[in-house]
């Protein structure tokens, strides 16, 4: 069937849509989305207009459109029309997964913690008396709520139920997609955690950037982005992804403030620091009357652990429950056993304190160099570095040609302006001096071929 369309600059475009069916439109559309006649931005077909020209039901192509949403290949802001999303393919260096680096090449674009100094999980397991669970045993190991509330309510956050999920970004996105609709909005933070981006995005959410300083998100920023119709907002504790931001106590109030004129939005705060950065929680979850408070293991205690505990919330609690109800079940018991073990065990929390330690003197060290080089950088805390620059894309190029991989901040920012991440956990205070220097004459590099329209 033949349509004509609005891309994201007004222009009329025309595009061949077929099928019958929500599955054969969809990879009718999805074809013409990864083809790049539909591009990122335009405009799909209103629904009814589609149903009219396929002969099919309104119902039949809104599902249509919920598949491409699950696909990641769209977003839907019910005021606006479904779009087109970006793929993303282009970045100049990869966030996930892993590619062999080229001789002598430092990797710093990893954000992930250094594994020397994670615990050793199978010691922790020769110590464990394993109780297996089975069907019908309750999902979430006694001993371990119990722990995790007590820890939990020391740092200020009402924990009356915990759940436990497959680490903090399964948590946060089961609570999004148990209490929100495709079309619904969602604030973030903007620069953020760009897995948190790309699930609110492939959940047919639309993202609201909100604008992060070293203290965490701006309360006007919030305000505007909730003023705007935001039914969520996704925060940070401290050690941000990627600037390293630490919400403050002056900071959490102000945004508890802003929460407070909108009490139906839902609030998820991840804690995926605790234990590893000396900056104390100042919960923005205190007093909200929806939310969710996720507190991972990944950083400190290991990734492949895939835990986290959450908490909320009454309602909110149910919900998450019962998406777990209905598909895993129960994070294995073995799992909770081994963090339960690890959050008992004095000898693993001085090697978290050692941890937290090197990351805080490899963080600053960096800091430290860049700016003796004129590049001024605020990391109050974390494992990464965030570096504005002019043009992402030769910053990073001149970079790899120096002997360091960083990461571009397209990955992580919506509106905020460019910048690249670089993770310092596993970069060694000897190297600093080096990396920054190269860092300084990249940016001089990228600001020079700017200047000169190259």
């Amino acid at each position: 069937m033949n349509l004509y369309c609005y891309n994201k600059l007004s222009v009329l475009k025309h595009y061949q849509v077929t099928g019958k069916t929500a599955s054969s439109i969809s990879e009718s559309l999805e074809g013409l989305v990864r083809s790049g006649e539909l591009a990122a931005g335009d405009l799909l077909p209103p629904i009814r207009r589609l149903a009219v020209e396929l002969a099919v039901s309104a119902g039949t192509v809104a599902s249509a459109y919920r598949l491409l949403g699950n696909r990641g290949l769209t977003v839907s802001d019910r005021r606006r029309g479904t779009r087109a999303r970006p793929l993303r393919a282009d970045d100049p260096a990869p966030s996930r997964g892993t590619f062999d680096l080229p001789p002598g090449v430092v990797d710093c674009s990893t954000g992930a913690p250094d594994a020397v100094l994670l615990p050793d999980p199978l010691a922790i397991l020769a110590r464990v008396v394993y109780a297996p669970a089975t069907y019908g045993t309750a999902p979430v190991d006694p001993g371990l709520a119990a722990i995790a509330r007590r820890r939990i309510s020391n740092d200020g956050v009402s924990a009356d139920d915990v759940v436990c999920t497959f680490g903090a970004l399964d948590g946060i996105g089961r609570v999004l997609a148990s209490n929100l609709s495709p079309g619904d909005r969602v604030a973030v933070e903007d620069p953020g955690w760009a897995a948190v981006v790309d699930q609110v995005e492939r959940m047919g959410l639309v993202t609201v950037p909100v604008e992060v300083d070293q203290e965490g998100p701006l309360p006007e920023a919030m305000w505007q982005a909730l003023a705007g119709g935001c039914r969520a907002a996704v925060v940070t504790s401290r050690a941000q992804n990627p600037t390293g931001a630490a919400i403050t106590a002056s900071r959490a109030a102000d945004l508890r403030a802003v929460l407070a004129r909108y009490p139906g939005c839902l609030v998820v705060e991840d804690d995926h620091a605790c234990g590893l950065v000396e900056a104390p929680l100042h919960p923005v979850v205190n007093d909200v009357g929806r939310y969710a408070f996720v507190r991972s293991v990944s950083k400190g205690y290991g990734p492949d652990l895939r835990f986290a505990v959450v908490t909320g919330d009454r309602a909110t609690v149910a919900r998450l429950e019962a998406t777990l109800a209905t598909g895993a079940s129960w994070v294995s018991y073995l799992v909770q056993q081994i963090v339960l073990a690890m959050w008992e065990d004095e000898g693993v929390d001085r090697l978290l304190a050692r941890a937290s330690a090197v990351y805080r003197d490899r963080r600053q060290a960096l800091c430290t160099a860049l700016r003796a080089e004129g590049v001024q950088v605020v990391a109050p805390t974390g494992l990464n570095v965030w570096i504005p620059v002019g043009n992402e894309t030769i910053t990073v190029a001149s970079l790899l040609a120096s002997g360091w991989l960083v990461a571009p901040g397209s990955r992580f920012r919506l509106a905020s302006p460019p910048a690249i991440r670089v993770t310092t956990a596993g970069l060694a205070v000897e190297q600093a001096q080096s990396l920054a220097a190269d860092i300084a004459a990249a940016r001089r590099a990228a600001a020079s071929r700017a200047g000169s329209g190259g």
